[in-house]
C-alpha cells in the first residue's frame, strides 16, 4: 500500500472501531488513537518530504502511486504530494486532532457524530493527496456530504435551514466543478485525468476561456468567493464546535486549493486573461467580509464573516499569479485554518458556559474565565496581524507579492484589500474590550468556570502552531517554494 493511502485508511479504521464501541470511554479511545495516528503520520510525512528533497529528488510529486480504476475513461487512483499538499495535510491533521478534544463532552448521539466526523476527514485527506481529477472530485463530494447531517442534527439555532442552504450551494458549486473537469478532460484530448499529465497537454485557449470560470467559481463557492459566500456565515453559526473548526479550518481550504491546483494550474492562459474580473470579486469580498464582521452581534457570525474576508484574500493572492503572492496564499490558508479553529473552539467553550453568543449580554469574562479570555486575546491578535503570530507573515507576504504586479489596476486593488487590516483591528479590539474587560454585570452566571483540561490542551496546541508559523515561517515557505514555481511557471 502507498504511504499516502494511510491518510484515508486510518479514518476508515476509526469508523470501524467506532462501530464496535459500546460506551463513551471506548468512543473517546478510538478517536484519540486515530487522530493521534493521523497527526503522527502528517508530521512524519513532513520529515520524509524534506529528507527526499534534501537528497536531491527533484520530482514534481513525491510518494506517487497510480492504479487504474476504470480504464475506458482513464480514471485512476493516483496519489502524490508536493510541498503544498504536505502542509495542507499537516493542517488537516492538527484540526482533526484538536477537534476531537473540543468535542470531548459530546453527549447526543456521540458515536454517530464521530462516524460522520471521520467520514468528513476521509474526504479532506483524500482530496489533498489526489492527483487524478475524478478521484479528487470523489473525495471532494465525500467531504461535503457529512456537513448536512453534522449541522442539521447536532447544530443549533436555525440548523435545518443552514444545513440545507450550505448543501444546496455547495452542490451547485460541485456541478460547476464537474462540468469544468469534463471540459478539461475532453478539451485536452480525452486521454488522461492525471493532473500532472494534463498540465503538459496545453489545453487550447478557446476551451480554457469556457472552463476556467466554471472551475474557479465551482471551487470558489467553497472558498467563500463573493457573492457566493452567503452559505458560510449561516453554516458556521449553526454548526457544533468541532465541526465549525473543521469546516472553517480545513474544508474551506479545499476551495482555495482547488482554485490554485486545478483552475490556475491547468488553465493558466485563461487565468491570466480573466483574472481582472475575479480580482474585483475577491477584493470586494475581502473588504465586505471585514465590514460585515464589524456590525455583527453574534460571536460566531463575527468569526464567520471574518473568515469570508480572509478566505477571499487567499483567492485574491492566487489570482495575482506571482510566486510571492502564491506563497502568501498558502501561508494564509494555514494561518486562517489555525486561527479560525482557535476562535471557534473558544466561542464554543464560552457559549457552553454563558449560554449566549450575543456580545451585548457579555462583559467582564476576563475576571471569571482568565485562561479562556487570554486565549481569546491571542486569537484576536493573530487575526488582526500582530507580528510574531501567523496572521502577520501571511498577509504581509500576500500584499508584497500583489504589489509586485506593476500596473495601476492591480496596485489599486491591493491597496483596497489592505484596508481590511484596519477594519479587522477595529472589530477585534472593540470585541475584546466589550466582552472581556467590561463590568461583571451581564451574564446571570456568577459562577462561570474556566477551561477544563481537554479544553486547555486543545487551545494550547492551536496557539503553539500559530506562534510557530508566525515565528518561523521560512520552514513552510521553503517547503512550498518549488511547488509554487511548478504551478505558476510551467
Amino acid at each position: 500500500m502507498n504511504f499516502l493511502s494511510l491518510f484515508v485508511l486510518i479514518p476508515v479504521l476509526m469508523m470501524l472501531g467506532l462501530w464496535f464501541s459500546r460506551n463513551i470511554r471506548q468512543i473517546r479511545g478510538v478517536m484519540v488513537a486515530g487522530a493521534s495516528a493521523l497527526l503522527a503520520l502528517a508530521v512524519s510525512l513532513v520529515f520524509l518530504y524534506l529528507e527526499r528533497r534534501a537528497g536531491g529528488d527533484t520530482s514534481e510529486m513525491l510518494f506517487t502511486d497510480n492504479r487504474m480504476w476504470y480504464e475506458s475513461l482513464n480514471i485512476g487512483y493516483a496519489v502524490g504530494v508536493d510541498g503544498i499538499s504536505v502542509v495542507m495535510l499537516l493542517l488537516s491533521a492538527i484540526i482533526v486532532f484538536t477537534g476531537v478534544f473540543a468535542s470531548w463532552r459530546m453527549q447526543v448521539l456521540t458515536k454517530e457524530f464521530f462516524l460522520w466526523y471521520c467520514l468528513l476527514s476521509v474526504g479532506v485527506f483524500g482530496f489533498f493527496i489526489s492527483l487524478d481529477l475524478f478521484t479528487m472530485f470523489l473525495f471532494y463530494e465525500v467531504a461535503l456530504i457529512p456537513m448536512y447531517l453534522l449541522i442539521g442534527v447536532w447544530g443549533s439555532g436555525r440548523k435545518e435551514y443552514s444545513a440545507m442552504k450550505l448543501t444546496l450551494m455547495l452542490m451547485g458549486g460541485s456541478a460547476l466543478i464537474l462540468m469544468g473537469i469534463l471540459g478539461i478532460y475532453f478539451g485536452s484530448g480525452g486521454t488522461t485525468l492525471h493532473l500532472i499529465e494534463l498540465s503538459r497537454l496545453n489545453m487550447p485557449l478557446e476551451m480554457q476561456r469556457i472552463f476556467f470560470p466554471l472551475t474557479f467559481i465551482g471551487f470558489g463557492v467553497l472558498g467563500a468567493l463573493f457573492p457566493f459566500h452567503t452559505w458560510s456565515p449561516d453554516g458556521h453559526a449553526s454548526a457544533p464546535t468541532s465541526v465549525s473548526m473543521l469546516h472553517a479550518g480545513v474544508l474551506m481550504k479545499l476551495g482555495g486549493y482547488g482554485c490554485f491546483r486545478v483552475a490556475v494550474y491547468l488553465m493558466p492562459e485563461a487565468a491570466a486573461e480573466q483574472a481582472w474580473f475575479f480580482l474585483l470579486l475577491t477584493a470586494t469580498g475581502v473588504v465586505y467580509g471585514a465590514f460585515s464582521a464589524c456590525v455583527q452581534k453574534d460571536l460566531k457570525y463575527i468569526n464567520a464573516y471574518s473568515s469570508v474576508s480572509h478566505c477571499s484574500l487567499v483567492l485574491f493572492a492566487v489570482l495575482m499569479m506571482t510566486q510571492t503572492a502564491a506563497t502568501g496564499a498558502i501561508l494564509q490558508m494555514l494561518s486562517h485554518g489555525l486561527m479560525t479553529a482557535l476562535f471557534f473552539a473558544l466561542i464554543g467553550m464560552i457559549y457552553g458556559r454563558t449560554h449566549t453568543r450575543d456580545i451585548r449580554k457579555m462583559s467582564g469574562l476576563m475576571k471569571m474565565m482568565p485562561f479562556l479570555s487570554v486565549c481569546y486575546v491571542i486569537a484576536g491578535l493573530a487575526n488582526l496581524g500582530l507580528p510574531g503570530l501567523s496572521g502577520f507573515i501571511a498577509e504581509m507576504t500576500i500584499f508584497v507579492g500583489s504589489f509586485e504586479v506593476n500596473d495601476t489596476f492591480h496596485r489599486v486593488l491591493t491597496i483596497l484589500a489592505t484596508t481590511s487590516i484596519v477594519i479587522t483591528a477595529v472589530y477585534i479590539l472593540r470585541l475584546i474590550g466589550k466582552i472581556l474587560y467590561g463590568k461583571v454585570e451581564n451574564t446571570g452566571h456568577p459562577k462561570l468556570t474556566d477551561a477544563t483540561w481537554e479544553e486547555r490542551f486543545t487551545l494550547i496546541c492551536l496557539i503553539v502552531a500559530i506562534a510557530g508559523l508566525g515565528l518561523a515561517p521560512w520552514g513552510v515557505s521553503n517547503m512550498i517554494g518549488d511547488s509554487i514555481l511548478n504551478i505558476i511557471i510551467k
